[in-house]
């Protein structure tokens, strides 16, 4: 029977005893500051079609306010501030995206900049820039353009100077630009979404997106920027604890990263108690859902081992892995819940 089990069906239980704890609301209200609320996402639909149905959970759950970063630009950024930030201020805050289509036209960097006015003017609170720039962006010769092309350079430094902070995503787990075979730890995963690799031959490495992150944080210092999922290396904390100590403008949050930080809980503890002003909570989680909300109070909060970042998952999403909780003192937990958000955001207590 061994012989013949695929390892597609090879679905083994932990039998390790251990204590479970559940954290059913955050020690302190939460400022989700990494989720996807619009329609960016979900093919043309609202991905949270009730919003006073969410606010209901956001209360139950201990979620005072939430980032959407969906906002997109012109009439969708209108339709997200109507949506959520105008009828639920400050439980809501939408983040703009910039259309990196402007690339085409003769000044980019003047249609980009009047762009950002525009949205900070609509509403806008931020902006989110995704990992396409660097992988699938191209301007008007074809050319891919990265994170750190001279043309963004004063991009980035308007958006300080209108004092929107910058969300940016680079690149994508390490393994998304591995080779595709046997030695991959995300192999099932990228089978399952194909387009998700980026170790095909047109793509920059993994490691030249994280240069080009560098020189984009140090090349706008007045700018606050967030790099999403951990500062976009969940797997190397200690190029996060360098950008960390390099660059005061540089923050980080922890979206949808559970599985890598939970594997390596005692570097992940040691970076954000080094860091405590500098982490930011996110869940990354969409639909948000309580399910998914108590995963990380746990993983924050308490000291247990061993329990899966994916509760009734048959196989966990980014690896066959559980995690281990980091137990963050009061102080550090009320900071990376809440008061680095506020701060930046500037979100009344």
């Amino acid at each position: 029977m061994i012989d013949d089990l695929r390892l597609r069906d090879y679905t083994p239980v932990a039998s390790i005893r251990r204590p479970e704890t559940r954290v059913p609301r955050p020690a302190v209200p939460v400022v989700d500051v990494h989720n996807h609320l619009g329609r960016w996402l979900g093919g043309g639909d609202w991905l949270v079609p009730d919003v006073p149905a969410l606010v209901e959970l956001m209360d139950q759950v201990g979620v005072r306010t939430i980032v959407n970063l969906d906002g997109r630009w012109d009439a969708e950024l209108d339709a997200n501030i109507a949506r959520f930030d105008s009828p639920y201020p400050d439980r809501f805050v939408t983040f703009c995206h910039l259309d990196w289509s402007l690339l085409h036209g003769p000044d980019p960097t003047g249609a980009l900049i009047a762009a950002l006015r525009r949205a900070r003017d609509a509403g806008a609170r931020g902006v989110k820039v995704w990992k396409d720039l660097g992988l699938t962006i191209t301007d008007a010769r074809g050319e891919k353009v990265l994170p750190d092309d001279p043309r963004l350079f004063d991009v980035f430094a308007a958006a300080g100077e209108l004092g929107l902070p910058i969300l940016i995503h680079t690149a994508d787990p390490i393994a998304f630009f591995g080779p595709l075979d046997a030695t991959n730890e995300r192999l099932e995963e990228l089978a399952e979404n194909p387009g998700w690799w980026f170790g095909a031959p047109g793509y920059p490495t993994f490691d030249r997106l994280m240069t080009a992150l560098d020189a984009v944080v140090a090349g706008a210092p007045g700018t606050t920027f967030v790099g999403a999922h951990v500062g976009c290396a969940a797997e190397d904390l200690a190029w996060v604890d360098g950008m960390l100590t390099r660059h005061s403008n540089f923050h980080v949050d922890l979206g949808g990263r559970l599985a890598e930080l939970g594997r390596q809980p005692r570097a992940t503890r040691r970076l954000i108690v080094d860091h405590p002003d500098r982490v930011l909570f996110g869940s990354d989680a969409f639909p948000p859902s309580r399910e998914a909300y108590e995963i990380y109070w746990r993983f924050l909060e308490t000291a247990d081992e061993c329990f899966p970042y994916a509760p009734g998952a048959r196989v966990p999403p980014q690896g066959r892995w559980d995690i281990s909780a980091v137990d963050l003192p009061p102080d550090v937990l009320a900071q990376v819940y809440a008061g680095n958000a506020r701060r930046l955001l500037n979100l009344p207590n």
